[in-house]
C-alpha cells in the first residue's frame, strides 16, 4: 500500500507529467500573441489607406486651384495684349493724322495773309492810291511774319554778327575797314530756323 502511495505521489510531483501540457499552453499564448500584432497592422493599414486617400484628395484640389489660377493668369494676359495692340493701332492712326494735317496750323494763320495780299493787289491796281498798296503790302508783311513766329519759325541774325557755319552760308569775302575779323557785312538773302533747326541759312558777306 505504501508503494502505491509512493507511485501516486510521483505522478503528482513528477514534473514531466505536466509538460505537454505546459506545451500546449505556451504554443496557445505564442499563438494569441502573434494573431494580435496582424490586427492591429490591419487596423494601421486600413488608417494609412485613409490617410493616403485623403492626400491624394488634398493633392487634387491643389492641383485644381494652381490650374484655375494659371487659366485666370492666361485670360489676364491675353486681355492686356489686346489693350495693348488696340493702343498701337490706336497710336499709328492718331500719328497718321498728325502727320496728314500737321500743317494746319499755321495754313490757318496765313490764309488771312492772302485775303489781305488780295486787297493789296486790287488797291495797287489804281497808280494813284500807290501809298495805300504799299501801305497795304506792309500790314500783309507783319502779319505773315507774325504768323511764321508762332509756328516757331524766326528769322536768324545775320548782319554786323560773327561768322556761324552752322546757321550762315558764306557767298563772298571782302575786305573792308571798320569791321572786325570774320564779321558778316550784309545779307543777301535771310536764313530762317524752325525753333532750333536750321530751315535756310543766311546767305552772307563776310569780312576778312
Amino acid at each position: 500500500m505504501n508503494d502505491e502511495k509512493n507511485e501516486n505521489e510521483k505522478i503528482v510531483t513528477d514534473p514531466e507529467d505536466h509538460f505537454d501540457e505546459v506545451i500546449e499552453k505556451e504554443a496557445e499564448k505564442d499563438s494569441d500573441e502573434v494573431t494580435e500584432p496582424n490586427e492591429q497592422t490591419e487596423s494601421e493599414k486600413e488608417i494609412e489607406d485613409e490617410t493616403e486617400d485623403e492626400s491624394g484628395d488634398e493633392l487634387e484640389n491643389e492641383l485644381k486651384q494652381v490650374q484655375a489660377e494659371k487659366d485666370e493668369l492666361n485670360n489676364r494676359l491675353v486681355r492686356l495684349q489686346a489693350d495693348f495692340d488696340n493702343f498701337k493701332k490706336r497710336a499709328k492712326k492718331e500719328k497718321e493724322t498728325d502727320l496728314k494735317y500737321k500743317s494746319q496750323d499755321l495754313a490757318s494763320e496765313i490764309i488771312p495773309v492772302l485775303d489781305n495780299f488780295e486787297r493789296a493787289l486790287q488797291t495797287g491796281a489804281d497808280l494813284e492810291n500807290a501809298a495805300s498798296f504799299v501801305e497795304g503790302v506792309e500790314m500783309v508783311y507783319n502779319q505773315l511774319q507774325q504768323a511764321l513766329e508762332k509756328a516757331g519759325v524766326t528769322e536768324i541774325e545775320a548782319e554786323g554778327q560773327p561768322f556761324d557755319p552752322t546757321v550762315h552760308q558764306a557767298v563772298m569775302q571782302v575786305q573792308e575797314d571798320g569791321y572786325d575779323s570774320n564779321q558778316i557785312i550784309e545779307v543777301l538773302q535771310k536764313g530762317y530756323q524752325l525753333k532750333d533747326r536750321v530751315i535756310r541759312p543766311s546767305m552772307v558777306i563776310v569780312n576778312q
